[in-house]
């Protein structure tokens, strides 16, 4: 569980944050979260999938980084391989504090910037300042809070999205068992896609309200990603081969 602490330049004025080191919060992870304004990013390197919260039963667009709890097959050799860092990674080891105790807060969506007291990433003597000496924010500290931005309209784009696909009767289980090089084999289960055959047979109106809703290119980005399945699949074997 994070310990987080709201940020502010007279407090944590030398807090310092290893980027490098925010990677280790991905380490073992095998699902990571994804917002729409990174699918494109993410679908030439990770399989996309959407699957439900394990304590909300909510479905969550995520790319898919292994097979089992625990297994991040682009963590090697202590670091990330991938070429694209998805934002919940790279936000690391920032969050937005809940601001239920002030109405005024949530009316203006004045977000509390947090950070994880137990990140690996947090040093008062290495990484890179958040602050300059005169309090304002550093371009490292920007860049976080512009990923933490991008996550809280993100999750709002995602529900957009996924009620779409529920609504046109779009989303399909993924039916998936997958024998590896060792003869190990595994079940894909609880995770879903979009259904190309019910997709390809919408009428007209129906596709004009995803184009204009700009949905399209994210649906067509979970459909393409699945084709990375075959380069987990290769990593998996790799790893399986040591």
């Amino acid at each position: 569980m994070a310990q987080l602490i709201a940020i502010d330049n007279k407090n944590h004025l030398n807090l310092k944050v290893d980027a490098s080191k925010a990677e280790l919060h991905g380490a073992n992870l095998h699902l990571v979260p994804a917002v729409m304004s990174e699918f494109s990013n993410m679908a030439v390197q990770y399989p996309l999938m959407i699957t439900k919260h394990a304590d909300t039963g909510q479905f969550v667009c995520a790319g898919m980084l292994g097979f089992e709890a625990g297994e991040n097959l682009f963590w090697q050799e202590g670091e990330w391989q991938g070429l694209y860092l998805p934002l919940q990674i790279r936000r690391q080891p920032f969050f937005l504090g809940n601001p239920e105790e002030s109405a005024t807060q949530v009316a203006s969506g004045d977000y509390v910037v947090c950070f994880d007291s137990d990140s690996p990433a947090i040093s008062a003597d290495e990484g890179q300042p958040l602050f300059n000496e005169n309090g304002t924010d550093t371009e490292c500290f920007q860049e976080a809070k512009s990923c933490l931005v991008q996550l809280l309209q993100g999750e709002l784009a995602n529900k957009k999205l996924v009620e779409m696909l529920e609504k046109m009767q779009l989303l399909q289980v993924m039916k998936m068992e997958i024998t590896f090089a060792n003869q190990q084999s595994t079940t894909l289960n609880g995770l879903y896609t979009v259904n190309e055959e019910k997709l390809a047979a919408l009428p007209e109106e129906k596709i004009a309200i995803l184009h204009k809703a700009g949905l399209l290119p994210a649906i067509y980005a979970l459909i393409i990603s699945l084709g990375q399945m075959h380069n987990l699949i290769n990593l998996k074997n790799k790893r399986l081969a040591y």
